[in-house]
């Protein structure tokens, strides 16, 4: 099963929360002074709010948050069984928690990762490796 993971960038941690967690009817599940993270199940989507990236606050990536390491192995199988390319990330932090991904790129140029998350980072750091380019530059 893969969870649908939104991450928008955001110019006020605050008001964002506030906003999107009436919207939810529930609370972040993380939460930091520039980050938060709904894990929600109805919708089944991990949707992210933060201060950092590239482009405008109202820009996002999207994702496909697979439950497990044998999950993030099969769907990168379908990914090259269908000639997409994609373009790996291993062992790396990313959003305060240790994370594996791939990305591919739509027509368009949106991002899209395809993750596995192990769990939050040890030291609480946010990190996040730059985002590969999207070949269309």
């Amino acid at each position: 099963m893969q969870r649908m993971h939104v991450g928008l960038k955001v110019s006020n941690i605050g008001e964002a929360v506030a906003f999107y967690s009436k919207l939810f009817g529930a609370e972040p599940d993380l939460l930091r002074s520039d980050y938060a993270k709904w894990m929600l199940d109805d919708p089944f989507v991990n949707f992210s709010v933060d201060l950092h990236g590239d482009g405008p606050a109202g820009s996002a990536h999207f994702g496909l948050q697979q439950l497990d390491a044998p999950e993030l192995a099969h769907a990168r199988k379908r990914i090259d069984d269908a000639s997409l390319p994609r373009e790996d990330q291993n062992d790396l932090v990313c959003g305060y928690q240790l994370q594996h991904k791939s990305w591919v790129f739509g027509p368009d140029g949106e991002a899209w990762e395809v993750f596995h998350t192990e769990g939050l980072a040890p030291d609480g750091t946010y990190g996040c490796d730059e985002m590969p380019h999207t070949g269309t530059e």
